[in-house]
């Protein structure tokens, strides 16, 4: 390019300098993207004991899982069942989305999902899950998870909560007839419910409809129990609608008679200050 007077320019190409700038954003974009995805992957850690079984190539040696999702359900567990000392902690998962922070240096007792095994019983495992789990996080935990287990002959039990207000029906619902509870199982489930079935079109979802679903496909007996409650939070009366689901397993899983107040305590408290953190 040159101008009146002959003088030679350089030429400056807008399109040119857009385009490598483009190019620097997508290469950002794409880093940052790596980095969330692995972020979001959930970790499982386990005792040293457990670990170095697994990298031998033993699953564990499963015949009940039990799985708590909700507040309540994690909480009857707590109370109920974990209170007693015939549990140890062996293992949890780290779960990072955007309603969830793992923290590394939590202890196991302190995260918001972790696996305990009877210390009488080693083919019982039972996990209490109070964190949100994201859609695309139920599938890495459930087969992750599951990866671990012998599942032959395994039964898995899941208690879900959820609000009456989700609950759908075509008769009146009374207000006094909450909380109850409505059961959904695998075809390879053999045993008798100890509820009636969950009624169409209701349906289940999050983390026991990922675990549900996996069973149904790998031909695992499991059954889901939720529990549908006109109180928000977690409340002892909710809790102990659990109560003949777990009775029912026998001597597998030991259910107190009353909950350990003190672990009920600090699982409501625990449970209002993380509720409020999103007021």
């Amino acid at each position: 390019m040159a101008t009146f007077f002959g003088e030679v320019l350089s030429v400056y190409s807008r399109a040119v300098e857009e385009d490598d700038e483009d190019l620097e954003e997508n290469e950002e974009d794409e880093q940052i993207r790596r980095e969330l995805e692995e972020k979001r992957t959930v970790q499982l850690q386990w005792s040293p004991e457990v670990s170095e079984s697994l990298k031998g190539g033993n699953k564990f040696s499963c015949s009940d899982f039990v799985l708590a999702v909700g507040h309540n359900a994690a909480g009857f567990l707590s109370a109920y069942v974990l209170a007693s000392s015939n549990w140890d902690a062996v293992g949890r998962a780290l779960v990072w989305n955007e309603r969830s922070r793992a923290v590394v240096g939590q202890t196991g007792e302190e995260s918001a999902c972790v696996f305990y095994r009877h210390k009488d019983s080693p083919s019982v495992l039972v996990c209490r899950v109070t964190c949100y789990i994201a859609e695309d996080q139920l599938f890495q935990w459930t087969e992750k998870v599951f990866d671990c287990l012998q599942t032959r002959e395994l039964n898995v039990t899941v208690l879900s909560d959820s609000s009456v207000v989700d609950y759908k029906t075509a008769d009146y619902l009374c207000g006094s007839s909450a909380p109850f509870l409505r059961s959904l199982h695998t075809g390879a489930f053999t045993d008798q419910p100890v509820c009636q079935p969950l009624e169409q079109p209701n349906i289940v979802t999050g983390l026991p409809a990922a675990v549900l679903n996996h069973c149904q496909v790998h031909r695992i007996a499991a059954a889901v129990y939720q529990c549908y409650s006109d109180v928000i939070g977690p409340n002892s009366v909710t809790m102990e609608t659990y109560r003949p689901v777990l009775t029912k397993l026998g001597r597998s899983v030991q259910v107190d008679s009353s909950p350990n107040t003190d672990v009920l305590r600090k699982f409501v408290r625990t449970a209002e200050i993380q509720s409020n953190l999103y007021i």
